[in-house]
């Protein structure tokens, strides 16, 4: 079991960015005013965490003409989304090896 621990994604493992992934996931794209709501974040704070996972290249972003205003529209790239999906699976196998673990332990003390 220790192999998995080197498997966790060091740019999605941080709090803030899995939950601006998980929120463009979720919607499809977010404006940079609409994740600044929800997660409650300072625009420097999150511009630092959307500019890691755009480094990552795991984010896209595109300017959008609203109304007269122009808003920063981010999405997952394609590579975003598939190495998102694979966290996530790695997220359930530790848990599913967790609860076998827990269940052997349980079995050996009856």
């Amino acid at each position: 079991m220790g192999d998995l621990y080197t498997r966790f994604d060091q740019t999605f493992f941080e709090r803030t960015r899995l939950s601006i992934v998980t929120l463009i996931d979720q919607r499809g794209s977010v404006s940079f005013n609409g994740l600044k709501n929800i997660l409650g974040a300072t625009d420097g704070a999150l511009f630092s965490h959307l500019g890691k996972l755009i480094d990552a290249g795991y984010v896209t972003k595109e300017k959008q003409l609203t109304g007269d205003t122009v808003q920063t529209v981010y999405s997952l790239s394609d590579e975003g989304s598939r190495r998102y999906r694979e966290y996530l699976a790695f997220l359930q196998d530790v848990l599913l090896r967790t609860q076998e673990g827990d269940d052997d332990h349980n079995n050996h003390d009856q």
